[in-house]
Order: structure tokens, then C-alpha cells, then sequence
């Protein structure tokens, strides 16, 4: 008999594994790309990309706080709901320079053109906006103006948690968006620098504490509120995750753009779901 040992098939090599980014060069990563803050982004590669999407809500978290706080200062010192929701709308295109309203219309222009992939991806790298562009701003923001009045016409701290919530939820939007398995649309910008940056498991951890911390708000103002801001929070994603499959069908994928688009998608259904029962 032979005894001579067997040597056990050798295993391939592991694929090499993108290091991580810390969570600062992470936070950076967001705040550096996704609002206009004096932030310095130290890396721009693959793991600060990860680490900067799953910070994603963070900055949104931010930003709904600098609108929630204009808005409810006004509505303390006396003025009214329309004008508090005017300023809560304008903060977060202050604070993103009007970069995610700028994407908004560019995958309009891009999605109603009705053309091929390509010929859509060079309508929205132009630097004008076509008339779907137009329309579709004007009806977002004025959902957005219109679904603020009514929340801080019912009281000022819920238009003031609104705008926290879906600002929160609309950069939740982008981790999702970015998950494993998204493909980039064209091999440049900040579309490409982020696609699948994100495994799937992450970004389902990063919409279940959102959601949580969505909920965790609304339970300021009672348990029928609380599931009420989890359900703004799911709807918005929802409606995210639809206009993101609708454009991987026509641009083969995601550009900056579109994860504009995203956000403010994200953010007008949280605030117009959040107008139910109030």
C-alpha cells in the first residue's frame, strides 16, 4: 500500500482586496464630493469610495440639519410656513451648490429625450437644459416648497424634523445606488468613481439604520409618527431604487447625474409622504 502522503490540490490565489479607507478619509470622501463644506478629500480611490458612500447619509443628515435649523428659526421668530419652507428647500441646493438639482435635470433631459444610450449620455454632459429638464425642476421644487408649508403649518418642529429626515434618507439613496453590482455608465467622473463601490450587505446595513434613526425621530412626536417617518424613509428609497433601474435600462448604468437625480427623487417622496395625516 502506499503510504506516501497526498498533497492537497493547490487553492488559487485570493483576489487582492481593496484596503479600506479609514472612516475620516471616508467622511472626507462625502462631504468633499457631496456638499460644498471646506473639506479636504485626502484619497480618491477605491476604498475611500467605499468608506465615502456608506458616509453618504451622514452628510445628508447634515445638511437636513443646517435646513431644519433656518427653518425653524423662522417659524420661532414669527414668519410664515411658506417662507420657512422656501428656506428649508434652499439651504440643501446652497449646500450642494445646486449639484443634485443639476443632475435632476440632466437625467430628465437625458431620459426624455427617448434616444440611445450614447446619444442620451452626450445630452446630459452638455451644459444647457432642455425644456424636460426645466419642467421637471419646477415640479419638484414646487412639491417640495408645497410639502414643507403644510408640515410646518401643522407645526414648526415637524417641518423642521422633515427636512432632517429627507435629507438623510435622499443620501441614503447614493449608498444604495452604489452598491455591488451597479455598473458606471461612462468610464469617467464621479459616476464611475463610486459605482459597486459599496457590497450589498454594507448598504443594506446603512438603509436599516436610517430607517431606524428615521422612526427614532418621528417617536419625538409620538409611536403613529415614528412608523410614519419609517415608512417616508422606505418610500423614498423606493422611489430611488425605481428611477435607478429605469436609468440602468437606458444609459446601461449610473453617472453622477444620475445619482443626482436620486437625491432629489429620495427627498421630495419623504416629504411628500410625510404630508399624509398630518
Amino acid at each position: 500500500m502506499d503510504t506516501t502522503p497526498q498533497q492537497s490540490p493547490a487553492r488559487p490565489p485570493e483576489p487582492p482586496r481593496v484596503p479600506r479607507a479609514p472612516w475620516v478619509d471616508g467622511a472626507r470622501f462625502a462631504f468633499g464630493t457631496l456638499t460644498v463644506l471646506p473639506v479636504r478629500v485626502a484619497r480618491w480611490d477605491r476604498g475611500a469610495a467605499h468608506a465615502g458612500m456608506l458616509c453618504a447619509p451622514l452628510t445628508g443628515l447634515v445638511v437636513g440639519l443646517f435646513a431644519a435649523a433656518l427653518g425653524g428659526v423662522l417659524m420661532l421668530c414669527g414668519s410664515g410656513p411658506l417662507l420657512a419652507a422656501v428656506a428649508t428647500v434652499a439651504v440643501p441646493a446652497a449646500l450642494t451648490r445646486g449639484l443634485h438639482l443639476d443632475g435632476l435635470a440632466d437625467t430628465a433631459d437625458g431620459l426624455g429625450s427617448g434616444k440611445p444610450a450614447e446619444d442620451a449620455l452626450r445630452i446630459m454632459k452638455q451644459s444647457d437644459i432642455g425644456p424636460f429638464g426645466v419642467i421637471t425642476l419646477l415640479l419638484v421644487l414646487l412639491a417640495q416648497v408645497a410639502a414643507g408649508y403644510e408640515l410646518y403649518a401643522d407645526h414648526w418642529a415637524l417641518g423642521a424634523a422633515a427636512a432632517a429626515v429627507a435629507g438623510t434618507a435622499a443620501r441614503c439613496a447614493l449608498t444604495l445606488a452604489a452598491r455591488s453590482g451597479v455598473p458606471a455608465a461612462r468610464p469617467e467622473g464621479l459616476g464611475a468613481a463610486v459605482a459597486g463601490a459599496v457590497p450589498v450587505r454594507s448598504a443594506a446595513v446603512a438603509v436599516t439604520l436610517v430607517v431606524v434613526g428615521c422612526a427614532g425621530c418621528g417617536a419625538l412626536f409620538g409611536p403613529y409618527a415614528a412608523v410614519r417617518f419609517a415608512f417616508a424613509a422606505l418610500a423614498a428609497l423606493a422611489a430611488a431604487e425605481l428611477l435607478l433601474r429605469h436609468c440602468r435600462r437606458r444609459f446601461g448604468g449610473v453617472t453622477g447625474d444620475v445619482f443626482g437625480a436620486l437625491a432629489e427623487a429620495a427627498a421630495t417622496t419623504a416629504l411628500v409622504v410625510l404630508t399624509f395625516g398630518s
